[in-house]
């Protein structure tokens, strides 16, 4: 406006540098000052802050009720999950406020809720953070600030459940013209569940192809965005990586010792939201046109042959969410068979945001990790345990006459105090050399025993 005494009106949150503004996570406090600079005398009746978080979802879809009737069904629902609201000027007395020219700062402070949904933005939905500021004043009309801030839920990658393994296999026989061609089969596996952006996922994967034709098997890390309201729900796929390996001939297997597909820098999983879900999966594929193999493991399930995750129920996820948007990712391995159908492998990824601790879980993960690595042959324990080393390699002549003339001469020596440490007086025991290796009994059983009946 023309005489408008307001030079700046902002919202300013702590912590903010130039370039970068501050990310918040559940359970913390959100700090900030809204900042007004007049130039001159400003009449005010109040000053007022709202602080809200929502998750919103809305598209439509073209329906027909006849041969010459068509209308829009539109889908629309959204969930609150932040509101704060607070004055942050206001006359005692009811009366309007005339603050003098210069630059005023307002402080605000709250806390946000202790469980969150991370910031998103997609096509049919977005769950978005902001600070409204409001100045009213007489005959005039109010104005506002705006600022939006993230918010960042944790997903932590070192619990049980996302290090455990990932398997699937699935097998089908390509046909053409009502003539089977012969049986493929695809079998695929990784070392865990959970990944976070910038790891590398090693990707075992087995290829057995019994058709006339060559595959060509690929994968790829897949965004799968669920987006639900009134019962009803829409999805949204997009490959975010992927790898393509050699094609495999007729009649030949083809063996992936731990291809390597990095994840690039993608928001985390979305696993808590009733209207917006984010999931990942890795999908091992063969190109379109010529059929895929595809198998379907949903999140959470352990055997390749499950029947595939049950829709969940109206207004919720079945997952415990706040809203009506899902977003999921998916690593899907596929193999192309010439003249047949799709068929789907599918193994479930969760992206975390805090990374693979080097100590946590160590056990359990170390242990896993071998058995994973037995499961596919690659850490193919030896056929016969390797000897022990003799005993004169390991101990000299030297010492060993020592130790037989006085087990205790070092406990004589004059450079050992009796202030030294307990341990220093500590002799190690040695016993006599062993006999040498071997692997016959030299102490064999005898035949006139006769062997005790375990009956008697």
């Amino acid at each position: 406006m023309l005489f408008d005494k307001v030079k700046a009106f902002v919202v300013q949150l702590d912590g903010a540098n130039a370039g970068s503004e501050p990310v918040f996570s559940g359970g913390q406090a959100v700090a900030g000052r809204v900042l007004l600079e007049l130039t001159g005398p400003a009449r005010v009746g109040a000053l007022k802050l709202r602080a809200r978080g929502r998750a919103h979802v809305h598209w439509t879809e073209s329906r027909s009720a006849g041969s010459s009737t068509a209308y829009t069904q539109s889908y629309s629902e959204r969930v609150e999950v932040v509101s704060h609201r607070a004055t942050l000027l206001a006359p005692d007395t009811g009366e309007i406020t005339t603050l003098p020219p210069g630059r005023h700062e307002f402080p605000f402070s709250f806390q946000l809720p202790p469980t969150l949904v991370t910031s998103f933005e997609g096509k049919h939905g977005s769950v978005r953070y902001c600070i409204k500021a409001t100045l009213h004043r007489p005959w005039v009309p109010a104005r506002r600030a705006r600022k939006v801030f993230t918010v960042i839920e944790p997903v932590d990658i070192n619990t049980p459940a996302l290090l455990a393994p990932q398997a699937g296999a699935r097998e089908k026989i390509a046909r053409s013209w009502y003539s089977n061609r012969g049986l493929v089969s695809l079998s695929a596996k990784i070392d865990r569940k959970g990944y976070t952006p910038g790891e590398v996922i090693p990707v075992f994967a087995e290829i057995d192809n019994g058709s006339t034709r060559p595959v060509l098997p690929r994968a790829a890390v897949v965004q799968t965005q669920t987006f639900m309201a009134r019962g009803a729900r829409k999805q949204k796929r997009a490959v975010v990586a992927s790898l393509s390996g050699e094609p495999v001939g007729p009649g030949r297997r083809a063996l992936w010792q731990g291809r390597a597909l990095r994840i690039p820098p993608v928001g985390p999983s979305i696993l808590h939201c009733r209207v917006l879900h984010v999931d990942y999966t890795l999908k091992v594929e063969y190109p379109r046109g010529l059929g895929w193999l595809h198998l379907l493991c949903p999140p959470g399930w352990g055997s390749p042959r499950l029947p595939p995750r049950p829709p969940a129920v109206e207004g919720g996820c079945g997952q415990g969410c706040l809203g009506t948007l899902c977003h999921g990712s998916f690593l899907q391995v596929c193999v192309d068979i010439p003249g047949s159908s799709k068929l789907l492998l599918e193994l479930p990824l969760v992206i975390g945001t805090i990374p693979l601790h080097p100590f946590g879980s160590r056990s359990s993960s170390v242990g896993s990790h071998a058995s994973f690595l037995l499961d596919w042959g690659l850490g193919v324990l030896p056929e016969r345990p390797e000897a022990p080393p003799e005993y004169s390699d390991v101990v000299a002549d030297e010492e060993v006459a020592a130790v037989e003339q006085s087990p205790f001469r070092l406990l004589q020596d004059s450079d050992l105090g009796a202030e030294g440490p307990f341990f220093a007086y500590i002799q190690e025991f040695r016993y006599r050399p062993p006999p040498l290796y071997s692997e016959e009994d030299p102490n064999p059983p005898s035949e006139a025993v006769r062997p005790r009946c375990m009956t008697c």
